[in-house]
């Protein structure tokens, strides 16, 4: 039960630590950090595979299912948001 309480709790910090690093950004640096963060993405979504293949309880499968979720719309709308931007910079013919 502790070590239940002690991941709910890292979780629950993560998602405000999370929120409030990304509020505070000047919506001018969005697109340049995004492109940046797609690697931690990658590490992240590899992380919520792990975490949902190990299936040691209902709770750790469907967390991990959920982290790989938002992992992958987070890689795929980085890659997007990437290729708009350099779409941006190309010379007109």
């Amino acid at each position: 039960m502790e070590s239940l309480v002690t991941a709910v709790t890292i979780f629950v910090l993560a998602i405000f630590v999370g929120f409030e690093i990304i509020t505070k950004i000047p919506p001018t640096l969005h697109t340049p950090l995004m492109s940046g963060s797609n690697a931690i993405s990658g590490v992240t979504l590899i992380g919520a595979l792990l975490s949902a293949g190990t299936q040691h309880s209902t709770l750790t499968a469907t967390l991990g299912l959920i982290a790989v979720i938002f992992a992958t719309i987070n890689v795929v709308g980085g890659f997007l948001v990437t290729h708009r931007m350099l779409k941006m910079f190309r010379r007109k013919d």
